[in-house]
């Protein structure tokens, strides 16, 4: 690696690195320290698992065929559509039967359905989110748990779960989905395909049901790069025009240092020869580098997101929640507990840390630099494996210390399926500053030509 005079020297690219030390208890939690499960009220179309014995992903929620709209640059191919968000005339559950049952179907495509089905893309289906989109592993109580393609005996990584599925499965071409704190990121490195989570707000939301709004975002995930392009281009209504070159590779280090050593060891070879391909030699860096203060990555998601997170949730779901009583799944209910729980007051410091963290970020990111890092810190875990505090724990915050970091500093990000330990897919993150949506897919291009 390149020492230059905004990066410290380090003890060596592959020099042994600190333990992780846990972070506490995180939001998308499944349990938590003397809690027990909450049900709410009696309603019993509980049991809704894909009912479409061919479909191989297991995510089919709906199937649907809405002709395209339109000719243009998605002519041709297929997608799915991540059940928060409407397609007109069907309903839209939010993973939860309960919402699916007093809610109307929505009278409208969501406006970013119709971007793409007005350039030649065909609807094929709804498909699975987990509850309230609430969660990062896939696992839904209510609608089944879709199938990693790579690694069936493997969750999918949620929330977009049904999306990853669709495609990693061959379903569909590319799936919208959507991600706040790892959504569409999570189960596109567990399930080895391609997804993009674009700077906040760059896609419209209207149709798409309210979750966080400070930090959620509609994105992609598709079976190719060239895919993810064309859909995601579509979605940003992207000009003709070329981003600027890439210049800097930067590897965010404390990304490595909580990564499990055979991540780790694969994404450095992934980015040596990413080196070799660009002949940009890449430059570690340290978060606390990067923002200017000593102050550690997992802050972006103790200290900022987090709390912002749970309280827009209070707002958006939970109001509603308190108001109709649904009866809940088993896993959310305990992660709901800590909603229910929380004191709204602490989540404005966390505004504050998050803009400060936007702020800093931003500001080192200058154009024409990327920074990489793995998606995911671990493989993913066995279905079923995440019943304990500890397991979950060591999934979640490990997992969202990592994807918090684009996530305060609302940075268009894409994981790459560079990356295989044990035979389990894991992604590469490739991330640029604030509306860099463009440069970040055309340098995802450039270091991985000859074998995207």
């Amino acid at each position: 690696m390149i020492e230059t005079s905004r990066t410290k020297p380090m003890p060596g690219w592959r020099a042994q690195r600190p333990q992780q030390q846990r972070s506490g208890f995180i939001l998308l939690g499944r349990c938590s320290h003397g809690q027990s499960p909450q049900r709410f009220g009696t309603d019993h179309e509980m049991s809704m698992h894909s009912s479409y014995p061919d479909d191989p992903s297991g995510s089919i929620v709906e199937r649907t065929d809405i002709a395209p709209l339109g000719a243009g640059p998605l002519e041709g191919t297929t997608f799915t559509v991540k059940d928060n968000i409407d397609l007109a005339g069907h309903k839209t559950s939010y993973g939860s039967p309960a919402w699916r049952a007093r809610h109307p179907a929505p009278k409208l495509n969501a406006l970013c359905v119709d971007q793409v089905l007005a350039t030649g893309a065909r609807c094929v289906g709804k498909v699975v989110a987990d509850e309230f989109t609430y969660s990062l592993d896939g696992e839904s109580q209510f609608f089944g748990t879709p199938v990693n393609a790579r690694a069936p005996d493997r969750i999918p990584g949620g929330s977009s779960s049904g999306s990853a599925a669709s495609v990693a499965n061959g379903v569909a071409d590319f799936s919208i989905g959507t991600d706040s704190g790892g959504s569409i990121r999570v189960p596109a490195s567990l399930c080895g395909i391609w997804g993009m989570r674009p700077s906040l707000h760059r896609i419209s939301e209207a149709g798409v049901l309210p979750f966080m709004p400070s930090v959620s975002t509609v994105g992609v995930v598709a079976a190719s790069l060239n895919l993810l392009d064309a859909a995601t281009r579509v979605l940003l209504r992207s000009s003709s025009s070329q981003p600027a070159p890439l210049r800097r590779i930067l590897v965010l280090a404390d990304a490595l240092d909580i990564a499990d050593e055979a991540v780790r060891n694969q994404a450095e070879a992934a980015l040596q020869a990413i080196a070799t391909r660009t002949g940009i030699e890449p430059e570690t860096v340290r978060f606390s580098q990067i923002v200017g203060a000593d102050v550690p990555l997992v802050d972006c998601n103790v200290k900022a997101l987090r709390n912002l997170q749970t309280a827009e949730f209070q707002s958006t779901v939970g109001s509603w929640i308190e108001t109709h009583k649904p009866e809940l799944g088993f896993a959310f209910s305990m992660a709901y507990g800590n909603v229910q729980s929380f004191d709204r007051l602490t989540a404005l410091d966390s505004i504050t840390r998050c803009e400060w963290f936007f702020e800093r970020i931003n500001a080192f990111l200058m154009p024409g630099t990327v920074i990489c890092f793995p998606t995911t810190p671990v493989i993913a875990p066995l279905k079923g494996s995440l019943t304990t505090l500890e397991a979950v724990l060591d999934f979640y915050d490990r997992t969202m210390a990592i994807t918090a970091f684009s996530g305060v500093a609302r940075l268009p990000e894409i994981s790459m399926p560079l990356l295989t330990v044990d035979n389990c897919p894991v992604g590469l993150s490739v991330a640029a500053g604030h509306y860099q949506d463009e440069f970040v897919l055309a340098s995802a291009r450039q270091m991985t030509e000859g074998i995207a």
